[in-house]
């Protein structure tokens, strides 16, 4: 590989996930007896990178952690799985991120973020980082770290002619500044996430095309909706069409995290097998993230290259 020449470059978040198994969710002010307790690693960008780099992608991590335990495990477990990890910082007097997840025996799970050295990130430590982005085939954003940074860094990469950017746009909120929307070439977001964005409630394939006309009518380039168990929605330009991926069913043991196996899995397609249709990469992105429901925790139910069917990297 080429000095800085990396497949996925990530700029963002990295959490320590504290997670409870429980029955079911508390209701407000219950008590209720949890089965199992977990600690594992996670945060939006680091999942990303970490998914792309288990499926065999050489990848690098733009991200803060505090000069902490939490983050001095985190960093050498970034090490182990292989994400460059030189330009992940350690930030002194703050904690690193913390994220508490509560799973569900369905599956289903609530989170609760303590953004922590996280809220440091910033344009600054991605230009510290010289050509590692620019020389990057895929970079990805989240929104767990401050807008600013993101925006700028965006911005930054536009302006260069830079690499393919995907801007996963979570965790949503209302008044978003839209300008952000605009930049990357990709833009996903999950059912819930798109109702925040647009309004439209995603109850159907008709509600997502709606959605995403919105989102193309604001400016945005190419839009992907995740739909959890039912596929994905995506439109590559506002005068094309909307099309759909379907997935497996499969009985999920775990949703943590889905959403980020899909992501590292679409850049890894994207990096390493350009000549497949985006529609290719979408449902092969899928299947990553369906491997990833069969397993409890975060990032080491990322399936690696090996798990997973060899026509996928065919």
């Amino acid at each position: 590989m080429e000095s800085n020449k990396f497949d996925v470059v990530v700029f963002g978040s990295c959490n320590v996930d504290l997670i409870t198994y429980t029955p079911r969710f508390p209701q407000v002010g219950e008590t209720i007896h949890g089965t199992n307790f977990e600690i594992g690693n996670g945060g939006k960008g680091a999942n990303q990178c970490v998914a792309a780099a288990k499926l065999g992608a050489s990848t690098a991590l733009i991200s803060r952690l505090g000069n902490d335990t939490f983050g001095k495990s985190y960093l050498e477990n970034l090490n182990c799985i292989g994400v460059n990890t030189d330009h992940v910082i350690v930030t002194e007097n703050v904690s690193t991120g913390m994220a508490q997840i509560t799973v569900t025996e369905k599956g289903e799970n609530q989170i609760v973020i303590v953004a922590g050295a996280n809220n440091k990130l910033c344009v600054e430590d991605a230009q510290r980082s010289g050509d590692t982005l620019l020389k990057a085939k895929v970079v990805l954003f989240q929104l767990e770290t401050p807008l600013e940074g993101t925006k700028a860094t965006l911005e930054y990469l536009r302006k260069h002619d830079g690499p393919v950017t995907i801007l996963n746009a979570a965790p949503a909120e209302t008044g978003l500044d839209e300008d952000i929307l605009k930049l990357p070439h990709i833009l996903c977001v999950n059912e819930s996430e798109a109702e925040m964005l647009t309004g439209v409630k995603i109850s159907s394939k008709a509600a997502a095309a709606e959605a995403i006309d919105k989102l193309h009518s604001r400016g945005c380039n190419t839009v992907l909706i995740t739909l959890g168990e039912k596929g994905s929605a995506f439109k590559e330009s506002a005068g094309g069409n909307t099309e759909y991926v379907p997935v497996e069913p499969v009985n999920a043991v775990d949703t943590t995290g889905a959403g980020d196996a899909f992501l590292g899995g679409l850049a890894y397609f994207i990096a390493k097998m350009p000549q497949l249709s985006f529609y290719e990469k979408v449902r092969r992105a899928s299947a990553v993230a369906t491997y990833s429901v069969l397993k409890k925790g975060t990032q080491i139910s990322f399936p690696t290259k090996e798990e997973l069917p060899r026509d996928l990297f065919k």
